[in-house]
């Protein structure tokens, strides 16, 4: 074993969007810390936050229906929504501050204005996005949000989805006109970019095997050199781990109290994509349909534009596969090394209680070719076969938590999970994953850095003005950040 050849004051595992937001936050807070980025792939962005790995809907809560259930007496609740994409403007507001500051240098590089929608069928649920518009017109964050109901203006707005459509039975949208497309792939580019220009040392093609906290509080971390085999120490001050579904088994193998308990269920996805221009130029929309009994929320089927190196694609799915890996680059023992004694206990809760998640899985898994076009077919009855293609999608590991009345429960949230000292802190689980981005990265300031957060107010406010308001219930500060971060990240010249 090679001795102690670098330090650092801050070490980020994995160069996906979330470490690529915390460096360049912390660039700009600290711009004299010595920051080291650690990426077992040879690329940025090249795992969870890659856009063939994710949907890219840059979630604002603006279509999702797993965010706005039904309650008792079909009331629609819209907590959660509002929660979501008060979160995402937050990310939205750092991202218009990165464009102005030279941090981001191609916003048209990764960010497209593209209209998010709910789509529905049926006289119930068509009932149900009646209802869910009307819950969220007085919410000036969702204001803008259409109910459209009429075959004629479908027809005009989702002309692909309109073709041989039979309209005798109810359809509707709810369709919000200021959704985007994000390639967070290409954002943490740009992110890790600007941190590299910066002094921040990457190492790409290496792996953390292991972490050990020394008496001072500080971590040694065994780094691995995929390419060449050799090994090296490297001692932080502080780590995150930002390694998609490898945060869990990094964590545990760093002792703290805090992970005891948690475990993870790996569900992967698949796609149909196609870029014939024919389709491409028909279907302007991401368009969420309803969610299927069982299903998880990250499960809802959508048939999505999407931008990928400034060319258009359309995306349908996702059809949930199975891999006991933890990521797609991964190994197929990541789920059973990941089992030990503290959380054999959440894994046997949930296999009691997620009964109705694992049918879906199951039913999912038995799809053939021709099952998957039958499915997109009911978004888009004129779906040709050959126009289409099956990709893989990333695995996303469901967070497990423990219970002390079930053993444990599935969250389907982002989990910050993290040592009391605020040494080392992870994300765990994907949903709403990458759009919530800043808003997680600045939790992990406020836990892990407490004694410096007051210091770093003010410019954390230059980022994000609205830090610590709601602008659900401050429309006159929605309308400022909103037009500022509409000009800053030229959503107003597509």
């Amino acid at each position: 074993m090679a001795k102690l050849a670098r330090a650092a004051d801050v070490v980020l595992v994995g160069a996906g969007i979330m470490s690529a937001t915390l460096g360049a936050l912390l660039k700009r807070l600290e711009p004299d810390w010595s920051i080291t980025v650690i990426e077992r792939l040879d690329a940025v962005g090249a795992e969870s936050s890659s856009p063939w790995n994710n949907a890219g809907t840059g979630h604002a809560g603006l279509c999702e229906m797993n965010y706005t259930p039904a309650g008792p007496g079909g009331a629609i609740d819209v907590t959660k929504a509002v929660l979501i994409n008060e979160q995402f403007q937050v990310t939205r507001q750092f991202w218009a501050y990165a464009a102005d500051n030279g941090v981001l240098t191609d916003v048209r590089g990764f960010l497209n204005p593209v209209p998010h929608v709910s789509f529905v069928h049926g006289a119930d649920h068509v009932d149900y996005l009646r209802r869910r518009r009307d819950a969220l017109a007085g919410n000036p964050l969702f204001s803008g949000t259409e109910l459209i109901d009429d075959p004629d203006e479908f027809g005009r707005r989702l002309p692909f989805m309109a073709a041989k459509r039979d309209f005798s039975e109810p359809v509707a949208l709810n369709w919000a006109s200021d959704g985007t497309d994000v390639d967070f792939g290409a954002l943490s580019r740009q992110l890790i970019a600007y941190c590299v220009r910066n002094g921040t040392t990457a190492l790409f093609g290496h792996e953390v095997r292991d972490l050990h906290r020394q008496h001072d509080g500080s971590w040694t971390l065994t780094v691995n050199n995929r390419r060449s085999g050799q090994k090296h120490m490297l001692k932080a001050r502080f780590v995150f781990v930002g390694a998609g579904g490898d945060a869990l088994p990094l964590l545990q193998r760093s002792g703290i109290k805090e992970i005891k308990g948690f475990a993870g269920f790996p569900i992967g996805g698949r796609f149909l994509r196609s870029d014939n221009p024919a389709l491409t130029a028909a279907h302007r929309a991401k368009v969420y349909g309803f969610p299927s009994p069982g299903a998880p929320p990250l499960g809802a089927l959508h048939l999505d534009l999407r931008f990928v190196n400034g060319t258009p694609w359309l995306v349908f799915g996702p059809y949930p596969g199975w891999s006991p890996k933890f990521l797609k680059h991964g190994h197929f023992s990541d789920l059973p090394r990941s089992i030990r004694r503290d959380n054999l206990l959440s894994l046997l809760g949930v296999g009691v209680t997620q009964l109705s998640l694992l049918n879906y899985l199951l039913g999912q898994l038995l799809l053939s070719a021709s099952d998957r076009i039958d499915v997109l077919r009911e978004f888009a009855p004129s779906a040709v076969d050959s126009d289409w293609k099956l990709t893989v999608a990333g695995q996303r590991v469901q967070v497990i938590r423990p219970d002390k009345r079930k053993g444990g429960v599935v969250d389907f949230n982002t989990t910050l999970v993290g040592a009391a000292d605020g040494s080392i802190a992870g994300l765990l689980g994907g949903s709403p994953g990458a759009s919530t981005a800043v808003p997680m990265m600045f939790e992990v300031l406020q836990r892990c850095f407490g004694h410096r957060y007051q210091s770093w107010l003010p410019a954390l406010k230059e980022m994000v003005p609205s830090l610590g308001a709601k602008l659900s219930q401050e429309p006159a500060l929605y309308d400022e950040v909103w037009s500022w971060t509409t000009k800053a990240l030229q959503l107003d010249a597509a």
